[in-house]
């Protein structure tokens, strides 16, 4: 059975930090790319960063560009987001997802497994 369960949610004020974690258990994900999405209350689950099995290439949606950075332990099988200067509007349920890997992957149908997600919450 194949899990992704995120962990490193909280809450923190603004200006901070967090560093969420996606460990994956079940199968290795090798040749699958590894994201990020969030979703705050009563919008749509949104794209937040990518990072691709092949090459190894970025992409992270504007709104994080210069205070998020994913990263992987392929020994650990985990999936990091590294957050700074976290704002009030990054407060959303994140979860991470992965899917087999191809060269567009901001849209949630191109992700074949899900995490159950994790709470953060950033105050002003």
């Amino acid at each position: 059975q194949v899990q992704l369960v995120e962990s490193g949610g909280g809450l923190v004020q603004a200006g901070g930090s967090l560093r969420l974690s996606c460990a994956a258990s079940g199968r290795t994900f090798s040749s699958y790319a590894m994201g990020w999405f969030r979703q705050a209350p009563g919008k749509e689950r949104e794209f937040v960063a990518v990072l691709h099995w092949s090459g190894g290439m970025t992409y992270y949606v504007d709104s994080v560009k210069g205070r998020f950075t994913i990263s992987r332990d392929n020994a650990k099988n985990t999936v990091y987001l590294q957050m700074n200067s976290l704002k009030p509007k990054d407060t959303a349920v994140y979860y991470c997802a992965a899917g087999r890997d191809d060269y567009s992957m901001f849209a949630t149908n191109k992700y074949d497994y899900w995490g159950q997600g994790t709470q953060v919450t950033v105050s002003s």
